[in-house]
């Protein structure tokens, strides 16, 4: 049973920075994506960043290019975000699918943690 975990949220004044995990167990393909989303209240959800496991392609939202990295280390992935914004205030959420290209295209992600909680405010 495929199970993600995320961790590392938290509040954060303007400017901060925080670094999400997503921790996956019962995953045993070496083809896969991790994908981080996120969804403020009133929002539709949303994609932030992406990493292939076999091409270490990576893809970020234009909201967050630039201030926002996204990494992986084994079976855990991190999002590193800098320069923190009001607007970034959401639940950030790690899916996964199996794969080699780096989308993101919510439905296609198959397994989803439960999400993490961000909140940017002074």
């Amino acid at each position: 049973q495929v199970q993600l975990a995320e961790s590392g949220g938290g509040l954060v004044q303007p400017g901060g920075s925080l670094r999400l995990s997503c921790a996956a167990s019962g995953f045993s393909s070496n083809y896969y994506v991790r994908g981080w989303f996120r969804q403020a209240p009133g929002k539709e959800r949303e994609g932030v960043s992406c990493i292939s496991r076999s091409t270490g392609n990576t893809y970020y939202a234009d909201s967050v290019k630039g201030r926002f990295t996204i990494s992986r280390d084994k079976n855990t992935v991190y999002l590193q975000m800098n320069g923190l914004k009001p607007e970034d205030t959401a639940v950030y959420y790690c899916a996964t699918r199996h794969g080699t290209s780096c989308a993101l295209d919510s439905m296609n992600y198959s397994y989803w943690g439960q999400g993490t909680q961000v909140t940017v405010s002074s």
